[in-house]
């Protein structure tokens, strides 16, 4: 397999399907002191959020639009094996956000050893798994 002389740029783009688009955007802005695109008409169906520009995460709203695979959340088991991953400078003020946003909370902070960095693990409003991990080696143990 050859790769071309001159490098691309790839970036992901997660999107997931959400019941309340205003809701669930609130909360990612509020948790992990982000922003969201500018107020549009399409704001109940579809929001960015960015940080410095860099898109983090799409919402979508189910059952609309005529997304064949964004119907139906009721039969759907919200990101089943998927974790919603966040290397954060800040990890003490995101936890203490997700502490005032009474986020339910499925794991407590904690030192990964391999990595040797700091997690909190979360649920969002619609029952998506959100990990917020400081970046590796900054524990120092």
């Amino acid at each position: 397999m050859s790769f071309p002389a001159q490098k691309s740029t790839i970036e992901a783009q997660p999107l997931i399907a959400v019941r309340n688009v205003r809701a669930s955007s609130q909360w990612y802005v509020e948790l992990l002191g982000a922003d969201s695109i500018p107020e549009h008409p399409h704001r109940d169906v579809y929001d960015r959020i960015s940080h410095y520009g860099r898109l983090l995460l799409q919402l979508h709203a189910w059952d609309v639009e005529d997304h064949p695979n964004l119907v139906n959340a009721d039969a759907a088991r919200p990101g089943h094996g998927v974790l919603l991953w966040f290397q954060v400078d800040d990890f003490d003020s995101i936890v203490e956000r997700a502490r005032g946003l009474e986020a339910e909370i499925i794991e407590e902070p904690h030192v990964n050893p391999a990595p040797r960095h700091r997690e909190i693990w979360l649920r969002d409003p619609d029952g998506y798994v959100v990990v917020v991990a400081s970046p590796d080696g900054e524990c120092g143990c």
